[in-house]
């Protein structure tokens, strides 16, 4: 397998929260509905909201996003929440308004979250939890 790069981490996050979102909304178990389905006319359903069709993710997917949430852990919980927030494309506005910071700070943190997961995943020292520390830069 090639090395990973930052671009790359970034792109796997970016394809986790996709699944994450195309997956089927978690319903409470028990209830259910004793009414007959309703065929609305067209002239009813003028302003209804739109219902919204998602295709569930393949098997594969659901696979890579799992273990980009298993990435995840590897971070202080700013930057996990950081790296999901852009992941989800938030605007950086939103992204500094969140950590109190400047758009450059906050793009650096960013980026060094993503160096510290491709660190890890570049490291021939396994995937325990005591391999490398999880704050600072390693250095190269």
């Amino acid at each position: 397998m090639a090395e990973w790069t930052v671009e790359r981490v970034a792109e796997r996050f970016r394809e986790a929260a996709i699944t994450a979102h195309r997956l089927p909304p978690v319903r409470v178990q028990g209830y259910f509905n004793t009414w007959p389905a309703i065929r609305r006319m067209p002239w009813e359903t003028f302003g209804a909201e739109p219902t919204i069709r998602r295709f569930p993710p393949a098997p594969e997917a659901i696979e890579r996003m799992l273990e980009a949430m298993r990435w995840v852990q590897w971070l202080e919980e700013e930057e996990r929440h950081l790296v999901w927030m852009r992941a989800e494309r938030h605007r950086w506005r939103d992204i500094c308004t969140r950590f109190g910071c400047d758009r450059t700070t906050a793009w650096r943190r960013w980026q060094r979250a993503l160096q510290t997961v491709a660190d890890r995943l570049n490291s021939k020292q396994g995937t325990s939890r005591q391999c490398m520390p999880l704050s600072g830069t390693i250095a190269k």
